[in-house]
Order: structure tokens, then C-alpha cells, then sequence
């Protein structure tokens, strides 16, 4: 008699270089490409018996829509749609790439699945602090005449760019996600055994006014927070980063860095309290795997998306040791 193998929910969080690489111009040649040989290594996850929702960043994308958001008010008056428009244009189009090249790679491994992207709505606090100090960076680096032209006709905030003398970037408020819009759907979507693609660049941010209507939000959300509480909402088993280096490194790259491969809640918040881990890169994903442990959930993983199948690689999180 053939046991029954356990299913397990698993969301998987896919890092910036998942879709386009450092040095890449970012044809949708090279998105195709990369996104491809991504889900490739999830379909060991599929072939473990998971469940799986999938959630992505758009970091270079919204950028990009911004940028063109940008040109073609300037050369066409063709009026500039707000940063949550922008999200979700980046969502769709993104999701849409995700869910051909997935349903390319179920069927090359003859894998019948259906796959699904959900654009999907994250609610904020109105209140959060971060909307009165707002430190997130987007769209195109700007003179400073153009940037001060744009303060006072859009009532943008900029900030000096470190790297660009000179130049000035708008700014935008990142507040902590508090609730995931159409979480039950997503649950019972994938409980049912379909791949759904949802959350995507922290999805679009939204608050509830004071007559209970869902108003749109000038910010952008952290993936990796935005996925952890999605992670935690639908009741998912396993939390996994897929990033560009393989484990968790104490003293990254000093003389005695150290690779930790196991590690447990207490230790880990301990390193990020420390600060081991950069604020830009690493401290969020940190962030984001001790909230879904702290919210009950079994183990967070962060590795390289190659590096799945083998379970030597990657560092694991859970409350206790569980080597």
C-alpha cells in the first residue's frame, strides 16, 4: 500500500534576483530567462508534496513604470499615475511573466497544476510613523531645480542621492503591512492544490478611512514583511527568502565571517539586535523570517533559489534548535 504523502503550505518569497540580475538591462528576454530558471528549482518544492504561494519583488520594474511615468508627462502631457497605480501595474505584469514561465516549466516536467496571480491589496496603518519621515527611494534621480519644481507642483519629498553629486531621488513612506486584503481566497486557492501568485513588490498599499473606504496609500511596502504576514495570515508551514547568497553569515565577509545553517528564534533576534545584518539588505529578510516563527509558524529558510533541492544549503530558522 502507497502512503499518502502530507501536504505542507510553503510561501516563497523571490528576491530582486530572481527576475533580473545586477548587470542586466532588463529586457523581458532576460526577466523571461531568469524567472524560468528560478522556478525551475521550485518544483522540488512541488515534487516534496507543498503547496505553494509565491510572492516576488519589483524593485527595478516600479522604478521603471515610474521613470516612464515621468517621460511621457514630460514630452507627451500625459498625466502621471500615483505610486499605488504603479504597483499594481508592476503586480500584473510581473505576475502575468511568473505565471506563463510557470506553467511552461509544469509542463516540461509533466506537472498538471493550474497557476494563478492575484493582484493583491496590503493594508497600512494611516497612522504609521513612517508616513510623517518617509526614507524609501523610487523613480529617477533629479537635479536639484527639477526637484524643487516637482516639490512644489506635486508636493513630492526628495532626498539628496549619496552616490549621484547633485542628484535628488523622491522619497516615499514604507510602512509595516498590518492585514492582507483576500487572504481566505488565497488559503483555499492553495489548499486546493493551486500555485498562487500573490503579494507581489508588497503589494499594493492601502488604508481603511473613517467611513470604512479602502483609500490608496503613497508608499511602498517591504516584500519580505509583506509575504512573512501573508505567510502567517493563511497558516503556512514553511517560509522560504530566496535571495543571492546561499546562507546567514555572522561578521559577513570580515575576517571571521561565520555561516550559520542552523539557528534558533532567540540566537537570531539576538545577531539582528547586534546589528550583523545590513539594514538595506539583510536586517528586513531577518525581520521577516522571525515574525512568521514568532506568529507560530515552523521553520524560515534563506538560500539561493538553486540551492533548494540540496538540504545542506541554506540557513533555517525555528524556535528551538531543530538540526
Amino acid at each position: 500500500m502507497q502512503l499518502k504523502m502530507e501536504t505542507k503550505l510553503a510561501v516563497v518569497a523571490l528576491g530582486g534576483n530572481a527576475l533580473l540580475r545586477g548587470d542586466q538591462v532588463g529586457t523581458i528576454e532576460e526577466q523571461e530567462e531568469n524567472t524560468t530558471m528560478t522556478l525551475e528549482n521550485l518544483v522540488f518544492l512541488i515534487n516534496e508534496g507543498y503547496n505553494l504561494v509565491v510572492t516576488h519583488g519589483n524593485g527595478p520594474q516600479v522604478g521603471n513604470i515610474l521613470m516612464r511615468n515621468d517621460a511621457g508627462e514630460q514630452m507627451y502631457k500625459i498625466a502621471q499615475m500615483p505610486v499605488d497605480i504603479c504597483v499594481a501595474d508592476s503586480q500584473g505584469g510581473i505576475g502575468y511573466m511568473i505565471e506563463r514561465m510557470f506553467r511552461n516549466v509544469l509542463n516540461k516536467h509533466g506537472i498538471k497544476k493550474n497557476v494563478i496571480c492575484i493582484v493583491t491589496q496590503v493594508l497600512v496603518d494611516k497612522n504609521d510613523p513612517a508616513f510623517s519621515d518617509p526614507q524609501k527611494r523610487i523613480g529617477k534621480i533629479y537635479s536639484k531645480p527639477e526637484a524643487d519644481s516637482l516639490a512644489a507642483k506635486k508636493g513630492w519629498i526628495f532626498r539628496e542621492e549619496v552616490k549621484a553629486e547633485g542628484g535628488f531621488r523622491r522619497v516615499v513612506p514604507s510602512p509595516v503591512p498590518v492585514d492582507i486584503m483576500n487572504k481566505p481566497i488565497i488559503r483555499d486557492l492553495a489548499l486546493q492544490g493551486n500555485i498562487v501568485i500573490a503579494a507581489g513588490g508588497g503589494g499594493v498599499p492601502v488604508y481603511i478611512d473613517e467611513v470604512c473606504n479602502v483609500r490608496p496609500a503613497e508608499a511602498v511596502i517591504d516584500k519580505d514583511l509583506a509575504s512573512s504576514l501573508l505567510a502567517s495570515l493563511i497558516g503556512a508551514d514553511e517560509f522560504y527568502i530566496l535571495t543571492d547568497v546561499p546562507y546567514i553569515y555572522i561578521n559577513y565577509k570580515k575576517p571571521d565571517q561565520e555561516i550559520k545553517e542552523f539557528l534558533n528564534y532567540a540566537d537570531t533576534l539576538k545577531y539582528l539586535n547586534q546589528g550583523q545584518f545590513a539594514k538595506g539588505s539583510m536586517a528586513p529578510k531577518i525581520q521577516a523570517c522571525l515574525n512568521f516563527i514568532r506568529n507560530g509558524g515552523r521553520m524560515s529558510v534563506i538560500t539561493e533559489a538553486f540551492k533548494l533541492a540540496d538540504k545542506k544549503y541554506g540557513s533555517k530558522i525555528t524556535m528551538e534548535y531543530e538540526n
